[in-house]
């Protein structure tokens, strides 16, 4: 019996400009399963879907592809979603200022009339959301609830739209743990439904837990499919394809020459910029050492990010109180020249917002802290400029056409890379990594881990947050464990296990 294909890809081709995106893609997706695309950052996964979804439309691609057996040629995303493919981005595409049933229904509303029928549209809204365990008013607005429920909202979004092919961007990239277990059973259920999704995700994993099917894409092309019951499916196995090359140990061994106290943080209190009298960070004593990667562990909501921007400038919080010292000397960090000045860099979880600037080129982005150093006789010497972003792309393996690019252009990994390039070259003493590979593939991660070990090795310092369990336990000399805005536990060496870090956040909670 023949198989039931949904979805087959035939020899696709996508160039922009002289680069070749996608090298004759092909690959089938089986009706009602969970088919997964894994690839490094930049293989090619997000320009296939949007191929599929019609955010590249048809004559700007080469090759054909097939739903339910009929080619597909899409102008736009509309024209997708009438044939019931809807693709949910990995930078979700809500309005923070509408409700959720607003979002909902957004380009899609309800009408009695030549007017939006409102009550029709929260009771729908209310029905969706009831499908996917969004336990929330319709009338909520986006910018009230957390990333997590975010996530459903776009669900709801989907399946209003009466979805057959559900596409699904890196869904798990910003989710903690249990959302992302609550989001991945939810799709096992719609596959119980039989509504078919493909999934792309860098956390092997939750990958290795739901798929049917798994193809890997390397530099543009189709290297396998691995389905199953049939084919091996380990995560050794989806890193090779992935790489082109066996990765057995994915933290590099570093020998650790750990020195004396860089930064320290003394009695640190944060109050919430928003809500009044509300406290935040409670009382805050930590320090890293020279040559040394600190870990914060924590939950999500546990006051790291808050810690770390507060730290960097007080780019967050108000009524903060506390001292910082830097090399054993008090230092006073009011703003963040400041804090750059004193040797502190950050980067952020939200490249996006905080990380880069949009619409400038990669070697713009990644000279912009260290100008000074490119002035020459009064003007910025842009070829010595091009010259050292040349040397961060290659050193960091990013991804580009060339370094006069536009960062937005890149992948997200590629983004990080190009982020985390400009502070190195700043030459901060302390670089504080707010999770740092986050929606990263495991070639890229690699490479940041390398730098991260440069950098130790060069005396600097370098505090980790990550919500990645094995990227703690296989990176820091030591662990700072955080809940409810107040550190809770200290570990060193063979102490940081997972075990002892949920024992510390589960036996501990915030005082007054």
């Amino acid at each position: 019996m023949p198989e039931d294909y949904i979805l087959r890809i035939d020899k696709v081709v996508k160039r922009f400009g002289n680069v070749t995106a996608l090298k004759n893609v092909s690959l089938n997706v089986r009706r009602g399963e969970i088919h997964v695309l894994c690839g490094e950052n930049g293989a090619g996964k997000s320009t296939l879907m949007n191929i599929i979804s019609g955010v590249y439309p048809h004559g700007t691609y080469e090759g054909n592809f097939y739903y339910n057996d009929r080619e597909c040629r899409f102008r736009s995303i509309g024209d997708s979603e009438k044939e019931g493919i809807v693709i949910i981005h990995q930078h979700l595409a809500l309005i923070p200022a509408l409700s959720i049933a607003e979002n909902i229904y957004l380009g899609n509303e309800i009408k009695k009339g030549v007017s939006i029928d409102w009550n029709r549209t929260r009771q729908e809204a209310a029905r969706f959301m009831h499908i996917v365990g969004l336990h929330e008013s319709p009338d909520t607005l986006i910018q009230n609830i957390g990333v997590g429920k975010q996530q459903l909202v776009e669900i709801c979004k989907a399946i209003s739209k009466n979805v057959k092919l559900l596409i699904l961007d890196e869904p798990t990239a910003a989710l903690n743990d249990e959302e992302s277990d609550t989001l991945l059973n939810l799709i096992q259920e719609f596959k119980e439904q039989g509504i078919t999704s493909i999934l792309i995700s860098h956390k092997l994993r939750e990958v290795t837990k739901v798929c049917d099917a798994i193809t890997i894409i390397r530099d543009g092309e189709t290297i396998e499919t691995l389905y199953k019951g049939v084919d091996e499916i380990s995560e050794a196995r989806i890193i090779k394809g992935m790489v082109g090359r066996e990765l057995t140990n994915r933290f590099p061994a570093r020998d650790s020459a750990i020195g004396d106290v860089s930064l320290e943080i003394r009695n640190w209190n944060v109050y919430d910029p928003v809500i009044a009298g509300k406290q935040i960070l409670h009382n805050i004593n930590m320090y890293v050492r020279k040559g040394e990667v600190l870990g914060i562990a924590g939950l999500m909501g546990a006051g790291r990010t808050e810690l770390a921007m507060s730290v960097f400038g007080r780019s967050y919080g108000t009524d903060i109180s506390g001292e910082l010292r830097m090399n054993g000397k008090p230092i006073q960090v009011r703003n963040v020249p400041e804090a750059i000045r004193n040797g502190i860099a950050y980067v952020s979880e939200d490249r996006h917002v905080y990380g880069m600037i949009q619409g400038q080129s990669i070697t713009n982005n990644i000279t912009l802290p260290s100008l000074g150093n490119f002035v020459d006789r009064g003007t910025i010497d842009s070829n010595k400029e091009v010259v050292v972003a040349n040397e961060y792309r290659e050193k960091l393996s990013i991804k580009c056409y060339n370094v006069e690019q536009d960062v937005s252009k890149l992948s997200g990994g590629n983004q990080q890379k190009v982020i985390f390039s400009k502070w190195v070259l700043a030459g901060s003493d302390v670089l504080i990594l707010d999770e740092p590979t986050r929606g990263i593939d495991v070639g890229a991660k690699y490479e940041i881990y390398q730098v991260m070990n440069e950098m130790v090795g060069q005396g600097k310092s370098v505090i980790l947050i990550s919500s990645d369990m094995p990227e703690i336990l296989g990176m820091c000399d030591r662990t700072y464990i955080m809940n409810e805005g107040c550190v809770v536990g200290e570990l060193e060496g063979n102490e940081i296990a997972q075990v002892n870090i949920m024992n510390a956040i589960m036996q501990n909670s915030k005082v007054g």
